[in-house]
Order: C-alpha cells, then sequence, then structure tokens
C-alpha cells in the first residue's frame, strides 16, 4: 500500500491529475510549489480570490484574522483557516479542511474533509481524503543526521530525498500528541494510539498501539 493510486482517492483534490503521474506519492513533493501556481492562475476568479500574489483563496473559506497566508497556497471552498495558523507557502488546501490553531503548513497537498485542528506541524506531508491528525501531533520531515530518506518497508526504497514528512492515507487517524517520523506511510483508514513515535510503512486497515503490536482493524 505504498503507491499513490492505492493511499489515496484522487478524486478528491485539485491535484488529481499531478499525483496520478507519480509512482510514488513523495515524488510529488518537488513539484508542489509550482503546480499551485499553475493551478491557481487557471482558477475561476467568480468562485477564488487573489488575495495576494499567488494566494487564491475561495470564496466560501472562512480565514480568521490572525492567520498568515504565505505564497504560494490555494485555500478551498468551505475550509476554515483557525486563529495563529502559520501556512508558510506551498500550501493546497481543499475543500471543507480545518486548518487549525497554531497549525504550521510547509510543502503540503491536503486532500479534502482533512482535519489539521491544534498544534500541528505538516511539512513536505502529502494527507489523503478524511485524514485526521489528533492535537499536537506532528510530521518530522528531516532526519537528525540530514542524510537522504528511506522508506522503511519490506524492502527499503532510496528516495534520493533530504526532506519528507508523512503520506497519510484516507481515513488515516493519527492520535494526539504523535510524531510521524521522517519517510513515514501509513495506510488507509489506519489508526495510530495516541502518544505515538511512528517510523516506516503501516498497513492499511490498522490500529498502531505500539511498533511491536500493530494489530488489523475489525470490521464493523
Amino acid at each position: 500500500m505504498l503507491k499513490t493510486k492505492e493511499l489515496f482517492s484522487l478524486e478528491h483534490t485539485l491535484a488529481s491529475d499531478y499525483l496520478a503521474g507519480f509512482e510514488y506519492p513523495w515524488e510529488a513533493l518537488p513539484g508542489i510549489k509550482q503546480l499551485i501556481i499553475d493551478l491557481g492562475s487557471k482558477l475561476d476568479p467568480d468562485e477564488y480570490t487573489e488575495v495576494s500574489e499567488n494566494v487564491w483563496v475561495h470564496k466560501t473559506a472562512n480565514i480568521f484574522p490572525t492567520a498568515y497566508l504565505g505564497s504560494p497556497c490555494i485555500i478551498g471552498p468551505e475550509t476554515e483557516v483557525r486563529h495563529c495558523a502559520f501556512i508558510r507557502g506551498s500550501a493546497l488546501v481543499g475543500r471543507h479542511c480545518v486548518i487549525g490553531n497554531s497549525v504550521e503548513l510547509k510543502n503540503v497537498i491536503i486532500f479534502d474533509d482533512c482535519q489539521v485542528p491544534h498544534y500541528n506541524y505538516v511539512g513536505d506531508s502529502i494527507l489523503g481524503y478524511h485524514a485526521h491528525m489528533g492535537a499536537g501531533s506532528i510530521t518530522s520531515n528531516i532526519k537528525s543526521d540530514k542524510k537522504n530518506i528511506f522508506i522503511h518497508s519490506d524492502d527499503d526504497i532510496e528516495t534520493g530525498m533530504r526532506k519528507i514528512g508523512a503520506m497519510l492515507g484516507d481515513y488515516a487517524d493519527i492520535g494526539c500528541n504523535s510524531v510521524l517520523n521522517p519517510g513515514t506511510v501509513i495506510g488507509c483508514r489506519t489508526s495510530v494510539y495516541p502518544c505515538s513515535c511512528v517510523r516506516g510503512v503501516i498497513p492499511a486497515d490498522s490500529i498502531y498501539k505500539t511498533k511491536t503490536e500493530i494489530v488489523e482493524r475489525e470490521e464493523r
């Protein structure tokens, strides 16, 4: 469950055509900035307002007064960007999302109906449809030794990249105060317990309790 089309419902993002061109989603990270600029120039001005250079906000979005929107970014319909959110730039935020208090975004694609609501850092990452990050959970996007990142799965994948945060599949749910280490991939519909330190690839339809206790989610 590492491939782009296995992790994400691509119809739920403006980046659908772009992401479909990559076998693995982290390969898309270097081009996010230019993607947003290209998409923004084609947005319908009756629906989106360019509030500053290369910053487009849908007219139904709710941007709180103290939020910072860095260039380039796109904020989708009915999305709420709350007080003191810091969008550093290169952020494509979808429809009906929540970007919350003191959240920082940098070089990200946020799919529709995604919630990043409280004290989160999300950098060099892709968050899928209906993904959720609990309060205080963060993505760590660079190793302490600054070396290139490997995706740790059955066969480790060398990415050739120094900065990769996390890839969260559709409906992934990250518990409060968890840390997703560089190159973490969370499968669709997988939940991570609060205060976890996660590394590597976590299968779809799982519950991550500890690194040695990952159980299959029971059907409901």
